[in-house]
């Protein structure tokens, strides 16, 4: 996953130059993150769930949220740099821990819950 990680030195770099890594410490990185995941929701509280798809197919709606999630990235590419996580190795950990508790054969068209 090298591009995580060019976008990560890209951004500590942007930090770095604005001497801002006194103000990204995890917990206001998180609350950072938090607020940029609010703003995206904000685009779809209203939103009819079936309507979404077409409705951000839209050029305009389309570039406002993919401003919204790239905010998102930024900021969780961000607090993965600070505290040492190599944020594509834990993603395919993950994605293989749920490939194991999830089977398709077991839970295809179904919704996943929590036991």
């Amino acid at each position: 996953m090298a591009e995580i990680e060019e976008l990560a030195a890209a951004v500590r770099e942007f930090s770095r130059e604005r001497d801002w890594e006194q103000f990204q410490d995890p917990k206001s990185l998180v609350l950072a993150l938090v607020g940029e995941v609010g703003e995206l929701a904000e685009l779809f509280q209203w939103v009819p769930a079936a309507d979404a798809v077409a409705r951000f197919a839209v050029p305009d709606r389309q570039a406002r949220a993919a401003e919204e999630m790239a905010d998102v990235l930024v900021y969780l590419v961000r607090l993965a740099d600070v505290l040492g996580v190599d944020l594509g190795a834990a993603a395919r950990a993950k994605l293989a821990d749920s490939h194991r508790r999830f089977p398709a054969a077991t839970h295809r068209g179904v919704a996943p819950h929590k036991p």
